[in-house]
């Protein structure tokens, strides 16, 4: 099973921005699709950004124009480029892939916007 480790959360003023990373480990990274989910308290789980392995992005409409997700293969690393961030975007964040053989989740990493 891939293991994630995640890094890159904190505490942002409003209109400030972070960079999430995650890195996977084996060796199928380039064969994967990849995705960044948050939760917020009392809400569900969402979708905020998600890569193909051919590097075709999606994203919600709630952060579009906001986000960047980016893949380095040789690194076996996603990153999740935040700019404009609002209160609305506080919430734990969860790398996902999305393997041939299987899924597998990180553990989180909470991003705090607040003044």
């Amino acid at each position: 099973q891939v293991q994630l480790v995640e890094s890159g959360g904190g505490l942002v003023q409003p209109g400030g921005s972070l960079r999430l990373s995650c890195a996977a480990s084996g060796s199928i990274f380039s064969e994967s699709a990849l995705g960044y989910y948050r939760q917020a308290p009392g809400r569900q789980r969402e979708l905020v950004a998600a890569i193909t392995p051919g590097g075709i992005t999606n994203y919600p409409d709630s952060v579009k124009g906001r986000f960047t997700l980016s893949r380095d293969n040789a690194k076996n690393t996603v990153y999740l480029q935040m700019n404009s961030l609002k209160p609305e975007d506080t919430a734990v964040y969860f790398c996902k892939i999305v393997t041939p053989t299987g899924v597998s989740w990180g553990r989180g990493t909470q991003v705090t916007v607040s003044s």
